[in-house]
Formats: structure tokens, C-alpha cells, sequence
């Protein structure tokens, strides 16, 4: 069981807003991972990939400085493997596509915006995530 953390919840999520809103400030850009590593992969425009490479970077790095840091970096249990994972990765690039984005970009951003759109993907977002949960753990036995 996940156990619950309300400060490190917060602070987290206050660093996520203010990271999501200066990117939006000075860079007129909406902080939805799946649109920015896209960006990486095939450019839109030139000029638009060195910021891009340089989040996913530090998406990346982000928890190896935590660590070094003395910080605690939890390791994810991978019942299912590597393979489940990797699965699920490319599940969750086809769902972003066909919902025009990602819990990120939807979550975070739009719904701020207050775009019924995004408040959709949203709700849908966590449903399938509740769904999800529940087959896992209490169909399938794993977690």
C-alpha cells in the first residue's frame, strides 16, 4: 500500500503548477509531457527541441540528484516486468494521441483553463486508472 503524504503531496503539486504556469508565461507553451517528448521525437517547428530535450532530460536526471542528494528515491515494484511495462508505455502513447493528450497536459493545464474538453479527458483519465487498479490488485491478484 502507498502511504499517504500530505506535505510532500502538496509541495509536489505546487512546484507542478508553478512549473506548469512559467512555462505557459515564457514560453507560451502548455506543459503536457506527451506533446513535449512528440516535440523531441518529430518537430514541429525549428528551434522548438533544446527546452523540449531539456525537460525530458530533467525528468529523467530528476530523481538521480534527489538521490545523490540523500533524498529517498522509491524503486517501483514492476509485478507484471519490464515487458508489462513497456506494453503499457506504448498503450499509453496511443491513448494520448486519440485523446489529444496526456494526464499532464489535460489534468494539470486544462483543466486550470477550465476547458471542458480537458475536464472530460480527465474523468476519463481516472476512471480507467480506478478500473485499472481494481483488475490488478483484485482480479489479477498482482500489487
Amino acid at each position: 500500500m502507498t502511504e499517504f503524504t500530505p506535505v510532500a503531496g502538496l509541495v509536489g503539486g505546487a512546484l507542478i503548477c508553478a512549473a506548469a504556469v512559467m512555462l505557459l508565461a515564457l514560453n507560451g507553451r502548455i506543459a503536457g509531457i506527451s506533446g513535449i517528448v512528440r516535440g523531441v521525437i518529430a518537430p514541429a517547428e525549428a528551434g522548438d527541441v533544446a527546452w523540449r530535450i531539456c525537460l525530458v532530460v530533467g525528468l529523467a536526471v530528476a530523481p538521480i540528484v534527489v538521490g545523490l542528494a540523500g533524498g529517498e528515491v522509491t524503486v517501483p515494484d514492476l509485478p507484471g516486468g519490464v515487458l508489462w511495462m513497456v506494453v503499457a508505455g506504448l498503450v499509453v502513447g496511443v491513448g494520448t494521441t486519440l485523446g489529444g493528450g496526456c494526464t499532464s497536459g489535460h489534468g494539470v493545464c486544462g483543466m486550470a483553463r477550465l476547458s471542458v474538453r480537458s475536464i472530460a479527458a480527465t474523468m476519463t483519465f481516472m476512471a480507467t486508472g480506478i478500473v485499472t487498479v481494481f483488475v490488478i490488485r483484485h482480479l489479477l491478484g498482482w500489487g
